[in-house]
């Protein structure tokens, strides 16, 4: 069996904490078995790995979240999608790269959110799907939640009446987030909560894609991406289905989508520097700044407060933020493959020259891309740590205190030894992220470069 792991999403209904970089499953706020914080993706793939599966799973991901997946996990298999088109693209593009690699059309294909909040048992189970999918003889098999109480939140896997197995039930229809009248009626009759998950044959999809046009090889689909109809899988696939199969999960099951439910599970009260008064019973504080946060009074309230912004709400209410939240913000803080940036400051000015001030965190024995910049010029004031600089070849070591000034032009990048801060300030007629050409990437290639320089450097002193 092979597991796809769905990774998306903005998480607007979590701002200011997560924006189009750095969406909610990658929140460092739950705490685990040390007393360590962790992110929702982090919990997962602990998880995954308990449970035996990592090396049977891969990541579907937009490129923007391929560096913090990175950071956040380490070197794990991922599936860039070029651009964020909804769940059947991203599906789509999972199965032609398996299908790419060889995998059987025989093989077991299961698909899951990268962030349920479960016990270890949900992973267990997720074996039994590709058991039922093979006795139902079923296209699809779906693994569906028993219900705790009735909700309009969710949607639910209706099966059919009578003729039921122990191991699987027949699938009738669906229900999107019906009343909780309705609900209650729904629960009676045996239904699921709809988490997402559900498995199919490799070759089920591939015979999909064929139907419909669309290339099977990765390296096509890839290509073509771009013009897929933005779609989810369950409108796609799902819903026009006839033969479907479902299991439950009895365990613990919650959708941490909303400051409501995401407190709930934390554990900690309070993350960051600040204060709450005896009296601000079940509130939250969650402070990604170095300004210290007072709450005074203030109960059934979450206050979130990070570069992006401050959040203070009734949390019941918290999920409106969503519709508050001004579309295509600038994130103020990313995390990247080698550590972390963190805007401190944007100005203008009347001439039209821009200036942004950052402070970057680059992990030990990580390094920069051996890039330059085309319209600014970069100052770095190195905080702590130490490390080394390469600037147009040459290499040199740099230590707290150290200033470094990086032209327009001019190819650098800097590798830490350990753990390494710094303020970077660019300046110049245009501050981008985009404005940059990339020679390597690669740190034996960046060695490698430098060597030929030093060697032609020597050459030419010779002469």
């Amino acid at each position: 069996m092979k597991l796809v792991l769905l990774s998306g999403g903005s998480g607007k209904r979590l701002w200011p904490l997560s924006n189009d970089a750095r969406s909610k499953q990658f929140l460092k706020v739950l705490e685990n078995e040390h007393g360590e914080m962790e992110s929702m993706v982090q919990r997962v793939w602990g998880q995954i790995k308990s449970a035996g599966l990592a090396d049977s799973t891969v990541i579907a991901t937009s490129k923007v979240q391929v560096e913090i997946l990175q950071n956040q996990l380490g070197s794990v298999p991922i599936i860039v999608e070029p651009e964020r088109r909804d769940t059947f693209p991203a599906i789509a593009l999972a199965a032609s790269y398996l299908y790419s690699q060889k995998v059987s059309l025989d093989e077991t294909v299961c698909i899951l959110p990268v962030d349920p909040y479960v016990d270890d048992r949900f992973f267990d189970r997720i074996r039994d799907l590709e058991h039922a999918l093979h006795a139902s003889k079923a296209n699809l098999a779906l693994m569906g939640v028993n219900p705790t109480y009735p909700s309009s939140k969710y949607g639910y896997i209706v099966p059919e009446s009578g003729g039921d197995r122990e191991d699987f039930k027949r699938v009738a229809r669906f229900t999107e987030k019906p009343s909780e009248d309705r609900a209650e009626r729904l629960i009676e009759q045996g239904a699921l909560w709809n988490c997402g998950v559900f498995a199919f044959n490799l070759g089920y999809m591939m015979d999909h894609l064929l139907r419909h046009g669309l290339p099977m090889q990765y390296e096509d689909l890839l290509a073509r991406y771009a013009t897929l109809e933005k779609i989810s899988f369950d409108y796609a696939v799902v819903e026009k289905e006839d033969q479907i199969a479902a299991i439950s999960y009895d365990g613990y099951w919650k959708d941490l989508g909303t400051w409501n439910t995401l407190t709930e599970n934390m554990g900690l009260k309070q993350i960051g520097k600040g204060t709450i008064s005896d009296d601000s019973s079940n509130t939250h504080l969650i402070n990604e700044l170095d300004i210290p946060v007072t709450i005074i009074g203030l109960s059934d309230a979450i206050v979130a407060v990070s570069p992006d912004g401050i959040l203070v709400s009734d949390k019941a209410t918290s999920p409106r933020v969503k519709d508050m939240v001004e579309a295509g913000q600038r994130p103020m803080y990313e995390e990247r493959r080698w550590g972390w940036y963190r805007v401190l400051d944007y100005s203008k000015f009347g001439d039209g020259s821009e200036v942004l001030t950052k402070r970057i965190g680059l992990n030990a024995g990580k390094h920069l891309g051996y890039r330059k910049h085309i319209h600014r010029a970069d100052t770095w004031t190195i905080i702590s740590g130490d490390g080394i600089l390469v600037k147009d070849g040459s290499i040199t070591p740099v230590k707290a205190g150290d200033v470094i000034t990086i032209e327009p032009g001019t190819y650098h990048c800097l590798k830490a030894f350990h753990d390494m801060e710094y303020i970077e300030v660019q300046k110049g007629a245009v501050v981008q992220e985009e404005d940059f050409e990339e020679m390597f990437s690669s740190w034996n290639d960046i060695e490698r470069h430098c060597v030929s320089a030093s060697r032609a450097a020597y050459g030419r002193s010779a002469l």
